[in-house]
């Protein structure tokens, strides 16, 4: 992969991040919902960690470890969100992570772009596995990997510490021969 793709679905358009996307990535990110119910980011989102992060995307896909994508409305170009895959290429896997700005929730963009993504990973990278874990108490991620093919595999209990709590993870996953007969 040289170039990252641009890719579009129905209502949206997964395309790379620039900088010029630091303001809404920073509002957006930046709500204490948003970052409660992610690993990664932090709280509160304080100036220049958005273009920090946005800088990083970029080495991350040229070193062939990282896609992330912007999740941008297709008509008004509205960033919604972000998407990505962290890719284990020595195993042919990868890790889905996502987040949508909490005024989208509830609309169907993450189902959408993940599906989309999902269908890039197996197809265009040549994966034979996707999952994805999300904080237990976060029900709706859970019907979001549902919704697009993926099976629940366990509970890893207490895994991860989010601001001195430590949380359970909901794992799931989806192989390439179950995506193909979907």
């Amino acid at each position: 992969m040289t170039e990252q793709p641009t890719l579009t679905t129905n209502r949206l358009m997964l395309r790379p991040f620039t900088l010029a996307d630091a303001p809404d990535v920073q509002r957006l990110a930046g709500e204490r919902d948003v970052a409660a119910t992610t690993l990664n980011i932090r709280h509160p989102y304080e100036d220049g960690m958005a273009e920090e992060w946005i800088d990083s995307r970029a080495e991350a896909f040229a070193q062939g470890g990282h896609v992330t994508f912007a999740i941008t409305d297709r008509r008004s170009g509205e960033l919604l969100g972000a998407i990505g895959l962290v890719l284990q290429t020595e195993h042919d896997r990868a890790e889905l992570g996502y987040w949508i700005g909490k005024l989208h929730w509830g609309r169907g963009y993450a189902s959408e772009a993940a599906a989309a993504l999902v269908r890039y990973g197996f197809e265009v990278v040549g994966l034979n596995r996707i999952h994805a874990c999300h904080f237990a108490d976060n029900a709706a991620s859970g019907r979001v990997l549902r919704k697009i093919g993926m099976r629940r595999e366990g509970c890893l209990r207490r895994h991860v510490k989010k601001w001195d709590r430590f949380v359970d993870l909901d794992c799931y996953a989806i192989l390439r021969d179950e995506f193909a007969s979907t």
